[in-house]
């Protein structure tokens, strides 16, 4: 789902009883009840209550990630997820629910599983670990693990890594599509153009024709909707710059696709969308997306000023990023704090904005893209090699020196 949605419990639930493309019916159950129904039928109610709950946590949060994904609607179903196990998890209509199952759904079923750092629900695989086998969690498994005294957090542990973390008491709310009802063109704003600039910015790292959005301000403007004519373009919808429903969920789709949101693996959401806007003070010993913001505003700045060291974007204010905030500060004649208040944090972007707005968008020095010509994969019809090429290629260039990877430049 696009980065502004927030992880929920629904309601409800719509079950495809059989493969996605099949004709069979469709049955709508709460939350609570669907995962009681999946796990009397994917474990067995004798298994130690830790390896039931470890299993339990496994089906919410596979669950939640293809609801908070729009995986089937996103691709023109009417359902949330199937019964297939090829493709996700058990459910029998009608069947019986075990007691003991029952009572731990009924206090567990607002938790789920995420990678620490990250916002989506884990696409939490699993198998049965013994006539099949996969990455996640072997259900046969973790009953051998329980019998050996590890808790349910421990064995989740074990399949999914140390990296992740329990959300407990997640809020519960009725399904909702991410598509905001309208078409959304130039001269709208607020959050679902945030949704669209994160999203096509994400997109184009895949896809380089698409021209980066800079900065993601919720604003749509002529930017934007460049960007939208020629994702629309590429993927063979009607290229008026005009978000509506089959742009929104194409976006949708490529977007989850990319970030493999839907696998164990995946590249992962870290924040929502990036706010130029005054947090409050950021200083030494902070974290998180604040300061990513601002060591991604004065590492942009540093290929501009020799003065302010090149910073590495890790969101981490430790003595490199006090060091660029201080030379900042000396630059433009503020207090040599090391720290990031509000006049140091306005000035920073500031000066940010001013060589974005100056030079990065003067497409004689920065070109959006290059086409070769003609129809063929070498043409015009094929993706572009190259994006606005801004980023400190992360070696030093001298004389001498040649582009990596065949001559071919990474994609921004």
């Amino acid at each position: 789902m696009p980065p502004t949605v927030t992880p929920y419990i629904p309601e409800y639930i719509t079950v495809h009883l059989g493969t996605p493309a099949s004709g069979a019916e469709n049955v709508t159950v709460s939350f609570p009840d669907y995962i009681k129904n999946v796990a009397s039928s994917e474990i067995y109610p004798t298994w130690e209550p830790a390896a039931l709950r470890a299993n339990i946590l496994a089906q919410i949060s596979f669950a939640l990630n293809r609801v908070y994904t729009e995986y089937y609607p996103s691709r023109g179903y009417t359902f949330h997820i199937t019964n297939s196990t090829a493709t996700d998890q058990k459910f029998i209509r009608g069947r019986n629910i075990f007691e003991n199952i029952e009572v731990i759904v009924d206090e567990i079923f607002d938790t789920y599983i995420r990678r620490i750092g990250y916002v989506e629900p884990l696409s939490a695989r699993f198998c049965n670990g013994t006539t099949v086998t996969c990455d996640g969690l072997s259900q046969w498994g973790s009953q051998s693990l329980a019998e050996q005294g590890y808790n349910s957090f421990a064995i989740l542990q074990s399949y999914y890594g140390d990296n992740i973390e329990l959300v407990t008491d997640a809020p519960v709310r009725g399904v909702r599509a991410s598509y905001p009802g309208v078409p959304l063109r130039r001269g709208d704003a607020g959050e679902p153009v945030v949704v669209i600039q994160t999203s096509l910015n994400r997109i184009s790292q895949d896809y380089p024709a698409i021209p980066k959005i800079y900065p993601v301000d919720g604003v749509f403007g002529p930017a934007t909707e460049s960007a939208v004519r020629k994702f629309q373009q590429i993927f063979n919808l009607t290229p008026d710059g005009v978000v509506g429903k089959s742009t929104w969920y194409k976006l949708v789709f490529l977007y989850v696709g990319v970030k493999d949101l839907s696998e164990l693996v995946s590249e992962g959401q870290t924040f929502y969308n990036i706010s130029f806007q005054y947090p409050d003070a950021v200083s030494e010993g902070q974290t998180g997306e604040k300061v990513t913001v601002l060591q991604y505003m004065l590492s942009t700045l540093s290929q501009f000023y020799s003065n302010i060291p090149f910073l590495t974007i890790d969101g981490v204010f430790g003595p490199a990023t006090r060091e660029a905030v201080s030379a900042f500060q000396q630059m433009v004649g503020l207090p040599q704090t090391g720290a990031a208040g509000e006049d140091t944090w306005d000035a920073v972007y500031r000066a940010f904005f001013g060589a974005y707005s100056s030079v990065m968008t003067d497409e004689a020095l920065f070109p959006v893209e290059r086409s070769r010509g003609g129809s063929g994969p070498e043409g015009d019809a094929a993706f572009a090699r190259t994006t606005r090429m801004t980023q400190y290629p992360g070696f030093e260039l001298s004389m001498g020196s040649t582009d990596r990877n065949g001559g071919e430049h990474d994609a921004a």
